[in-house]
Protein backbone atom coordinates (compact mmCIF):
# COMPACT_ATOMS: atom_id res chain seq x y z
CA UNK A 1 0.00 0.00 0.00
CA UNK A 2 1.55 3.67 -1.04
CA UNK A 3 1.86 5.60 1.65
CA UNK A 4 -0.25 8.94 1.26
CA UNK A 5 1.09 12.49 1.77
CA UNK A 6 -1.18 14.32 3.89
CA UNK A 7 -2.32 17.67 2.90
CA UNK A 8 -4.25 20.71 4.13
CA UNK A 9 -5.44 23.58 1.99
CA UNK A 10 -5.75 26.87 3.13
CA UNK A 11 -7.58 29.70 0.77
CA UNK A 12 -10.00 32.16 1.67
CA UNK A 13 -11.70 31.32 -1.79
CA UNK A 14 -13.78 28.13 -1.64
CA UNK A 15 -13.77 27.87 -5.61
CA UNK A 16 -9.92 27.48 -5.12
CA UNK A 17 -10.38 25.28 -2.97
CA UNK A 18 -12.88 22.67 -4.49
CA UNK A 19 -10.65 22.79 -7.25
CA UNK A 20 -7.41 21.61 -5.34
CA UNK A 21 -8.96 18.96 -3.56
CA UNK A 22 -10.54 17.94 -6.56
CA UNK A 23 -7.09 17.36 -8.28
CA UNK A 24 -5.33 16.74 -5.51
CA UNK A 25 -7.70 13.21 -3.88
CA UNK A 26 -7.24 11.64 -7.32
CA UNK A 27 -3.36 11.26 -6.92
CA UNK A 28 -2.83 7.91 -5.89
CA UNK A 29 0.06 9.07 -2.81
CA UNK A 30 -1.91 12.43 -1.49
CA UNK A 31 -4.66 12.88 0.35
CA UNK A 32 -6.28 15.66 1.60
CA UNK A 33 -6.94 15.70 5.41
CA UNK A 34 -8.79 19.51 5.22
CA UNK A 35 -9.13 22.68 4.58
CA UNK A 36 -8.82 26.17 6.25
CA UNK A 37 -10.70 29.51 4.75
CA UNK A 38 -8.57 31.57 7.12
CA UNK A 39 -4.98 31.75 9.03
CA UNK A 40 -6.33 31.13 12.36
CA UNK A 41 -8.57 27.59 11.44
CA UNK A 42 -5.18 26.92 9.56
CA UNK A 43 -3.55 26.79 12.57
CA UNK A 44 -6.39 25.08 14.56
CA UNK A 45 -6.02 22.29 11.74
CA UNK A 46 -2.45 21.45 11.97
CA UNK A 47 -3.06 21.41 15.77
CA UNK A 48 -5.62 18.40 14.98
CA UNK A 49 -4.48 17.05 12.13
CA UNK A 50 -0.68 17.69 11.81
CA UNK A 51 -0.43 17.44 7.82
CA UNK A 52 2.56 16.34 6.47
CA UNK A 53 2.34 19.69 3.57
CA UNK A 54 0.34 23.03 4.03
CA UNK A 55 -0.81 24.50 0.96
CA UNK A 56 -1.30 28.41 2.13
CA UNK A 57 -2.46 31.32 0.73
CA UNK A 58 -0.88 34.45 1.45
CA UNK A 59 -3.93 36.63 1.62
CA UNK A 60 -6.39 36.10 4.01
CA UNK A 61 -9.02 37.24 6.61
CA UNK A 62 -7.51 37.15 10.61
CA UNK A 63 -4.44 36.16 9.99
CA UNK A 64 -2.46 35.90 6.84
CA UNK A 65 -0.45 33.34 4.99
CA UNK A 66 2.97 34.99 6.47
CA UNK A 67 2.09 34.60 10.02
CA UNK A 68 0.12 31.03 9.52
CA UNK A 69 3.15 29.74 8.04
CA UNK A 70 5.74 31.19 10.78
CA UNK A 71 3.11 30.12 13.54
CA UNK A 72 2.44 26.30 11.72
CA UNK A 73 6.45 25.69 11.60
CA UNK A 74 6.56 26.50 15.70
CA UNK A 75 3.63 24.40 16.25
CA UNK A 76 4.50 21.50 14.29
CA UNK A 77 7.71 21.56 12.24
CA UNK A 78 7.15 18.42 10.69
CA UNK A 79 4.59 20.27 8.59
CA UNK A 80 6.15 21.34 5.94
CA UNK A 81 4.50 24.79 4.15
CA UNK A 82 4.43 25.32 0.23
CA UNK A 83 2.98 28.96 -0.38
CA UNK A 84 0.24 29.00 -3.20
CA UNK A 85 -0.30 32.24 -4.07
CA UNK A 86 -1.14 35.37 -7.24
CA UNK A 87 1.57 37.31 -5.69
CA UNK A 88 5.11 37.33 -6.48
CA UNK A 89 6.35 40.84 -4.92
CA UNK A 90 10.18 40.59 -3.18
CA UNK A 91 8.27 41.67 0.50
CA UNK A 92 5.84 38.54 0.14
CA UNK A 93 9.06 36.63 -1.31
CA UNK A 94 11.10 37.05 1.53
CA UNK A 95 8.86 37.10 4.28
CA UNK A 96 7.50 33.74 3.52
CA UNK A 97 10.94 32.22 2.87
CA UNK A 98 11.81 33.98 6.74
CA UNK A 99 8.96 32.37 8.51
CA UNK A 100 10.00 28.82 7.12
CA UNK A 101 8.33 28.11 3.91
CA UNK A 102 9.49 25.44 2.23
CA UNK A 103 8.08 25.57 -1.30
CA UNK A 104 6.34 28.98 -3.06
CA UNK A 105 4.57 28.86 -6.29
CA UNK A 106 2.10 31.15 -8.28
CA UNK A 107 -1.53 29.86 -8.65
CA UNK A 108 -1.01 29.48 -12.42
CA UNK A 109 1.08 26.47 -11.94
CA UNK A 110 0.78 23.58 -14.40
CA UNK A 111 -1.25 21.00 -11.64
CA UNK A 112 0.91 17.71 -12.44
CA UNK A 113 4.38 20.24 -11.36
CA UNK A 114 2.00 21.39 -8.22
CA UNK A 115 1.92 17.94 -7.69
CA UNK A 116 5.56 16.97 -8.23
CA UNK A 117 6.51 20.14 -5.75
CA UNK A 118 4.24 18.58 -2.72
CA UNK A 119 6.03 14.98 -3.25
CA UNK A 120 9.37 17.22 -3.54
CA UNK A 121 9.06 19.46 -0.19
CA UNK A 122 7.78 16.10 1.64
CA UNK A 123 10.56 14.50 0.87
CA UNK A 124 12.90 16.89 2.42
CA UNK A 125 13.84 19.53 -0.68
CA UNK A 126 12.85 23.00 -0.83
CA UNK A 127 10.68 23.88 -4.59
CA UNK A 128 10.76 27.49 -5.52
CA UNK A 129 8.87 28.93 -8.78
CA UNK A 130 11.91 29.66 -11.11
CA UNK A 131 11.33 33.49 -11.14
CA UNK A 132 10.87 33.30 -7.26
CA UNK A 133 14.45 31.52 -6.85
CA UNK A 134 15.57 34.33 -9.15
CA UNK A 135 14.34 37.12 -7.08
CA UNK A 136 15.67 35.16 -3.70
CA UNK A 137 19.29 34.95 -5.43
CA UNK A 138 19.27 38.64 -6.69
CA UNK A 139 18.84 39.72 -2.75
CA UNK A 140 21.27 37.09 -1.02
CA UNK A 141 24.11 38.80 -3.43
CA UNK A 142 22.79 42.09 -2.60
CA UNK A 143 22.91 41.48 0.91
CA UNK A 144 26.28 39.92 0.73
CA UNK A 145 27.68 43.04 -1.26
CA UNK A 146 26.73 45.15 1.06
CA UNK A 147 28.17 42.98 3.82
CA UNK A 148 31.28 43.11 1.96
CA UNK A 149 30.74 47.25 2.11
CA UNK A 150 30.93 47.54 5.91
CA UNK A 151 34.98 47.62 5.54
CA UNK A 152 34.60 50.76 4.20
CA UNK A 153 32.58 52.62 7.08
CA UNK A 154 34.68 54.34 9.58
CA UNK A 155 34.51 53.65 13.21
CA UNK A 156 32.20 56.51 13.44
CA UNK A 157 29.96 55.39 11.15
CA UNK A 158 29.78 51.88 12.33
CA UNK A 159 28.71 52.79 15.61
CA UNK A 160 26.40 55.34 13.77
CA UNK A 161 25.08 52.15 12.21
CA UNK A 162 24.65 50.67 15.04
CA UNK A 163 22.59 53.11 16.85
CA UNK A 164 20.35 53.21 14.19
CA UNK A 165 19.80 49.50 14.35
CA UNK A 166 18.63 49.78 18.17
CA UNK A 167 16.17 52.50 16.66
CA UNK A 168 17.86 55.50 17.71
CA UNK A 169 16.83 58.60 16.24
CA UNK A 170 19.28 61.45 14.68
CA UNK A 171 18.89 63.44 18.00
CA UNK A 172 19.07 60.59 19.96
CA UNK A 173 22.39 59.49 18.06
CA UNK A 174 23.91 62.75 18.74
CA UNK A 175 23.20 63.13 22.41
CA UNK A 176 24.71 59.35 22.47
CA UNK A 177 27.93 60.53 20.77
CA UNK A 178 28.16 63.82 22.14
CA UNK A 179 28.26 65.56 18.58
CA UNK A 180 25.94 67.72 16.45
CA UNK A 181 22.82 66.24 15.15
CA UNK A 182 23.98 67.76 11.89
CA UNK A 183 27.17 65.90 12.13
CA UNK A 184 24.75 62.44 12.86
CA UNK A 185 22.77 63.43 9.76
CA UNK A 186 26.02 63.62 7.77
CA UNK A 187 27.28 59.87 8.76
CA UNK A 188 23.75 58.40 8.10
CA UNK A 189 23.61 59.78 4.79
CA UNK A 190 27.44 58.56 4.13
CA UNK A 191 26.41 55.05 5.71
CA UNK A 192 23.60 54.59 3.44
CA UNK A 193 25.47 55.54 0.95
CA UNK A 194 28.07 53.03 1.31
CA UNK A 195 25.84 50.45 1.52
CA UNK A 196 23.53 50.85 -0.94
CA UNK A 197 20.58 51.11 1.22
CA UNK A 198 17.39 53.31 0.59
CA UNK A 199 16.92 54.83 3.95
CA UNK A 200 17.46 54.21 7.70
CA UNK A 201 14.50 51.20 8.09
CA UNK A 202 17.09 49.67 5.48
CA UNK A 203 19.57 50.64 7.81
CA UNK A 204 18.80 49.35 10.92
CA UNK A 205 18.07 46.44 9.31
CA UNK A 206 21.17 45.78 8.05
CA UNK A 207 22.55 46.53 11.40
CA UNK A 208 20.35 43.55 13.08
CA UNK A 209 21.02 40.86 10.44
CA UNK A 210 24.61 42.00 10.67
CA UNK A 211 24.91 41.48 14.21
CA UNK A 212 26.00 44.91 15.08
CA UNK A 213 23.19 45.45 17.77
CA UNK A 214 24.06 45.07 21.41
CA UNK A 215 22.56 41.49 22.27
CA UNK A 216 19.78 43.03 24.87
Amino acid sequence: MVERIRVLIVDDHPIVRRGLVAFLQAQPDIEVLAEAADGEEAVRQVGRTRPDIVLMDLVMPKSDGIESTARIRELSPESRVIVLTSFADDEKIFAAVRAGASGYLMKDVEPQRLAEAIRTVHSGDALLDPAVTARLMGEFARQQSRASFLGALTARETEVLRLLGRGMSNKEIALELSVAEKTVKTHVSNVLQKLQLADRTQAALFAVRERLVDAG
